[in-house]
C-alpha cells in the first residue's frame, strides 16, 4: 500500500510541475492556461490527500505494535 501511495505521490507532483510548465502567469484563469491552472490545484489536493493516507497509516501502524 505504502509503495502505491508513493507511486501517486510521484505522479501527482509530475503532473503539478508539468501543468506549472503551461500557466500563463500573466493570465492564469483566460484561454489555455485555465485547465493547467485547474490540473495544478487538483494535483495540489491530491498530494495533500496521499500525505494525510500516508501519516494515517503510519498511526495505525503504531497502534497496532502497541497492542
Amino acid at each position: 500500500m505504502k509503495t502505491l501511495i508513493y507511486i501517486f505521490l510521484a505522479l501527482a507532483g509530475g503532473l503539478m510541475i508539468f501543468n506549472l510548465f503551461h500557466v500563463d502567469f500573466d493570465a492564469p484563469l483566460s484561454g489555455a492556461s485555465f485547465p493547467a491552472a485547474i490540473g495544478v490545484g487538483a494535483s495540489l489536493c491530491a498530494l495533500i490527500l496521499l500525505i494525510i493516507m500516508l501519516l494515517a497509516l503510519r498511526v495505525q501502524q503504531k497502534i497496532k505494535d502497541k497492542s
